[in-house]
């Protein structure tokens, strides 16, 4: 299987347990990018709109390109009532889309799942004069709200973590530089969440590399980190939100 078409294979999970991004993320986004009715955007690999809502509400022509099918057609069911949406069930680094389409091209932890050379070109390529780009993802820590139970849930990972396909993505969010981008900000945004035992082993179950788990290993490894969770009467998140905007210079 194509490592980037893991996530198609669960969309309903996805689509409830996947993360959603913080509102303030949004609302600079919005402002800085200056997102209005009359602005054209693209979204790469939506997944099932955990980043969506906020683009469509401004009244934005609004397009997604997504390369699992099952993904795309979550989308679709959730959104096709918008008059502005609009989504390609295609590859991004293939796809012929027309230069200077759109006034902001965005992602939400996927255009590291692309080649960076063909990423950062496509991207600045399509963006209109002095368009933007805007990348952002999330860092989870559970190990500052209790370094004990990370210990044990690391312990489970070195005895039962064995996947086919283990997350080893490596895309430079600040080398957009070298492609004719300006680096505008890098800015933080913080949020928490707390999961009980079943609701967290339902959440990492949506991860790429423990999806691929060996079957083998599966019960053992779940098993063995919910029993951790459920001794902690939970787990807590504190997260970061990092985003990163990057503006077409060579037009601007």
């Amino acid at each position: 299987m194509d490592k980037r078409l893991v996530f198609d294979t669960i969309p309903e999970r996805f689509d409830k347990w996947r993360v959603r991004y913080c509102t303030e993320l949004f609302d600079y986004i919005t402002d800085v990018c200056s997102l209005t009715k009359d602005k054209k955007c693209l979204e790469i690999g939506p997944g099932t709109g955990q980043a969506t809502d906020f683009a469509l509400d401004t009244g934005c022509d609004y397009t997604a390109i997504e390369l699992g099918e099952h993904l795309a057609g979550k989308m679709r069911e959730k959104y096709g009532r918008y008059p502005n949406f609009n989504i390609i069930n295609a590859d991004f680094e293939k796809y012929d889309f027309l230069s200077d389409s759109f006034d902001l091209v965005y992602s939400a932890a996927t255009i590291q799942w692309i080649d960076q050379d063909i990423a950062y070109r496509k991207t600045f390529d399509i963006l209109k004069r002095g368009g933007y780009l805007a990348m952002f993802y999330m860092v989870g820590d559970y190990k500052t709200p209790c370094p004990e139970l990370f210990e044990k849930i690391q312990k489970v990972y070195d005895s039962y973590y064995v996947t086919e396909q283990p997350y080893r993505q490596k895309f430079d969010y600040e080398g957009g530089a070298a492609y004719g981008f300006e680096y505008c900000v890098r800015k933080e945004f913080y949020g928490k969440r707390h999961y009980n035992a079943d609701d967290y082993i339902e959440y990492i179950k949506t991860h790429s590399d423990h999806i691929t788990i060996k079957e083998e290993y599966k019960d053992r490894f779940f098993g063995g980190i919910h029993d951790a969770v459920a001794e902690y009467g939970g787990v807590d998140f504190m997260d970061t939100f990092v985003l990163h905007i990057y503006k077409n210079r060579r037009y601007s």
